[in-house]
């Protein structure tokens, strides 16, 4: 019998059927996409500490092969992601996919240089993931939606910290005796950032002058902006009833969507 042949409308649709199934997964409100969504949130979050664990260990070949594979891992989410969107062109105007991109450069491309100081500079982008993980958690979790905000303000300040202490330690190694360990940066970035300022670190040269002015400058707002959100934030969670917005300034008498009345809670409220 002659061998049946698989004529190409059967691998379109044999194609587009096995695109529906993982859109299905990927979006879905069942008992397996729930599952399959709830163990790339697990996963995310294991990259994600391991990417801050290796940052304070010298060079070793198992540190580059794990940066690669979960590279690679990344890299195959993002792919499926981008295969089940109903459009390319709005799959990258979400900024987390961009996002995502950077983080698997990050995780790769330090293996080809053999330079283990690129590896601790693009380390720090590597916490942008952590956007991804508060995306994925957001409809699942009220303790993310009520504090989104905090969170992200707490991840854009760790990002900063992180990436000024790969640039102090990898540019002061060497020609500054205070800076001997990848935990003296961070101590200096820390204080420096804080306002604290000791004074028994103190950077070397004029590029050390002017990463200091850097951290001094960014780092005290990002701080103050953290504070603010932790103390004072600008928007509170109080869902609408109508529509269901659920983030509205501390002080909204009405729904800036729909217009809606609406009482939200606050230090006075008995």
């Amino acid at each position: 019998m002659a061998e049946r042949t698989t004529t190409k409308p059967e691998r379109s649709s044999r194609l587009t059927w096995n695109l529906a199934r993982l859109r299905r997964l990927y979006a879905g409100n069942d008992r397996r996409a729930l599952r399959l969504q709830l163990a790339w949130v697990i996963l995310d979050t294991c990259i994600l500490a391991f990417f801050l664990y290796v940052v304070f260990l010298p060079p070793a070949p198992w540190i580059t092969t794990l940066n690669v594979v979960f590279g690679i891992v990344l890299a195959i989410d993002l792919a499926i992601r981008l295969a089940v969107a109903p459009t390319w062109r709005a799959c990258w105007r979400r900024p987390h996919n961009w996002l995502d991109c950077l983080v698997i450069l990050s995780a790769i491309v330090p293996a080809f240089s053999a330079d283990y100081n690129l590896f601790r500079i693009l380390g720090a982008f590597r916490l942008i993931h952590a956007h991804r993980i508060l995306t994925q958690l957001r409809p699942r979790l009220r303790f993310v939606r009520e504090r989104e905000e905090t969170l992200r303000a707490v991840i854009n300040f760790l990002v900063f910290v992180f990436m000024m202490t790969a640039l102090v330690y990898v540019t002061q190694r060497g020609i500054n005796p205070d800076i001997a360990h990848y935990v003296d940066a961070l101590y200096f970035t820390v204080t420096s950032l804080t306002t604290t300022g000791y004074g028994d670190i103190t950077l070397k040269g004029q590029t050390g002058r002017l990463l200091a002015v850097v951290i001094m400058v960014l780092g005290v707002s990002l701080f103050f902006r953290l504070a603010q959100t932790v103390l004072m934030p600008n928007k509170v969670y109080f869902p609408c009833p109508d529509c269901g917005l659920e983030r509205h300034d501390r002080d909204s008498v009405h729904c800036r969507h729909c217009g809606r009345t609406l009482n939200i809670p606050d230090e006075g409220h008995v």
